[in-house]
């Protein structure tokens, strides 16, 4: 099946310079870019085409960390770190979705806020428990949205009502890798151990076989605070450094993994994640926060280490892809100015890269408007931004990131499917 779109198209094909098409087509065949023509072909003459006037269309966002049990946390406990705040604030919210019903109402909200915000993929943790992980895999089924989701394990330091046994944790993680591992399919299961605090050894070893036996994906938290990076030490002693935990146990790469934060690795870490190709998920606006730190972005640039950027809600306080973008470069500028005046800052290019094909790579062909990548796009009304002034479509990309909201856009598509809003009895 074919589909024409019309408009102006802006995409990154590598981090250093926007791919501008003024007044083109995009021509999106059976969900894939096929081509991009100034001009239509003849062999195009007779398909209808939709005009989108002197709209923007750019690839979807694609978020690589987030927490959706979080999402009625939004803006709270931020004057706390991370260990209290998880104590504080996280757990006991997390603890509710015991009940599906509440999981339901809840979850409607997240994967409505993301749709809004112009989410079209996302890497997700649920929480440990299994009905409720499975009720926010099926409404992302239903809106046709993007995800990676994970039902979180947890045997070990972890409050009375938000822990599990280890047969408990994987014979749950299995039901869900049974029911929903489909290499196909837009939402999927991922391996999800919490951090290395909340799971054994054996629960570790145990999660990095089921990742090995179904070929599924992993996520989890490296580095994320000092009191954290010392827990883990004092914890496994025998482990070199904190990726060493997860690299024993097969939870660091052998499967296509990413991992949030990473803001304290060292050297030898970061070439293990050279090496195993682990993603970076940078998650600025909660490294801010919870006054975690700020993370070497430019570092892992320049040794290839795979990058894509995470809202992290609700440590978080918005699911907004746009204020993410501008928070990460803004973290950038400091650590230049504050920690290494030899990494340049990130450029508005480089991070719409990352919030786009750096860390849609990570779902495959995604995030780009290449041939032959999924057509996940959203386009962009921006005329009530609009100045007297003249401006290039770059201008206009930008002017949208940095002040922009969920008001402009208004088409969203995943595999060349139009998203409509979804779950219009709630607000």
């Amino acid at each position: 099946m074919l589909k024409i779109l019309k408009g102006n198209i802006v995409f990154t094909k590598n981090k250093d310079k926007f791919e501008v098409f003024e007044d083109s087509h995009i021509i999106i065949k059976d969900g894939k870019v096929l081509d991009i023509q100034k001009a239509l072909s003849d062999e195009y003459k007779n398909i209808e085409v939709e005009d989108l006037g002197d709209k923007i269309i750019i690839p979807g966002f694609n978020d690589i960390h987030l927490h959706a049990p979080q999402y009625p946390n939004l803006g709270l406990g931020l004057d706390k770190e991370l260990l209290p705040w998880l104590e504080t604030y996280t757990f006991p919210e997390e603890a509710k979705n015991i009940d599906p019903e509440y999981a339901k109402k809840e979850y409607k909200l997240f994967v409505k806020s993301l749709w809004k915000y112009g989410t079209t993929r996302a890497v997700v943790f649920a929480s440990l428990h299994q009905e409720a992980t499975e009720i926010l895999m099926d409404y992302f089924n239903e809106v046709g949205m993007g995800a990676y989701v994970g039902k979180v394990n947890m045997n070990r330091n972890s409050p009375d009502n938000l822990i599990e046994t280890t047969k408990d944790s994987i014979e749950r993680t299995e039901n869900i890798l049974k029911k929903y591992n489909d290499k196909n399919a837009l939402v999927q299961p991922i391996i999800t151990p919490r951090f290395v605090p909340s799971c054994d050894t054996e629960l570790m070893n145990a999660l990095g076989n089921l990742a090995e036996k179904y070929d599924v994906k992993v996520q989890s938290h490296l580095s994320e605070n000092k009191g954290e990076i010392a827990w883990v030490k004092d914890l496994h002693p025998e482990s070199k450094n904190y990726a060493d935990v997860y690299d024993k146990a097969k939870l660091f790469g052998q499967q296509p993994t990413v991992m949030a934060h990473c803001i304290y690795v060292t050297e030898d870490e970061m070439d293990l994640m050279a090496k195993n190709q682990v993603y970076v998920a940078h998650c600025p606006t909660s490294n801010f926060n919870l006054s975690s730190g700020i993370a070497p972005i430019r570092k892992f640039l320049n040794k290839n280490i795979p990058v894509g950027i995470g809202t992290d809600i609700s440590a978080g306080h918005t699911v907004s892809m746009m204020t993410t973008i501008v928070t990460a470069i803004q973290a950038s500028k400091m650590y230049w100015l504050y920690v290494n005046d030899d990494e340049e800052c990130l450029s508005t290019t480089e991070a719409f890269y990352l919030a786009t094909k750096g860390g849609g790579s990570f779902f495959g062909k995604v995030g780009s408007f290449e041939k032959d990548y999924e057509f996940d796009a959203l386009v962009i009304d921006d005329s009530s931004l609009s100045d007297y002034n003249k401006r290039t479509i770059e201008e206009r990309v930008q002017r949208f990131i940095y002040t922009g909201d969920d008001r402009q856009i208004s088409k969203r598509y995943v595999r060349g499917k139009e998203l409509k809003e979804p779950f219009m009895d709630i607000k």
